[in-house]
């Protein structure tokens, strides 16, 4: 596979322990995650990688999803409308403004 022109961080809030906690997962992040890898396929979108990750620390922003190169961090994405902007953004090369928290956020 060659490397993707665009990977989507999920936060699926997971621990160590691999116990999910957290605000991203309790507001439904991880269900979203099929509507989004559905999306991305139907779109044609082959060179978008998709992953879930562990806590991003943006609890308060939840659900947050990282769109990388451009560093765009999205918060508040709890629907599928969310996605669909986010993804209409990124097929424009513009940004979902209404969701972004940062374009970048230091660790």
């Amino acid at each position: 596979m060659e490397n993707p022109k665009h990977h989507i961080f999920v936060c699926a809030s997971y621990r160590v322990s691999g116990e999910p906690q957290g605000i991203c997962h309790k507001k439904g992040s991880v269900s979203l995650l099929q509507y989004l890898e559905e999306e991305i396929l139907d779109r044609g979108m082959c060179d978008v990688l998709l992953s879930s990750t562990g806590c991003l620390k943006q609890c308060d922003q939840g659900p947050v999803l990282v769109v990388y190169p451009e560093n765009h961090w999205y918060g508040g994405v709890d629907s599928e409308e969310a996605i669909d902007a986010i993804l209409d953004a990124l097929e424009e090369g513009t940004v979902a403004e209404e969701f972004l928290i940062s374009e970048a956020v230091e660790a």
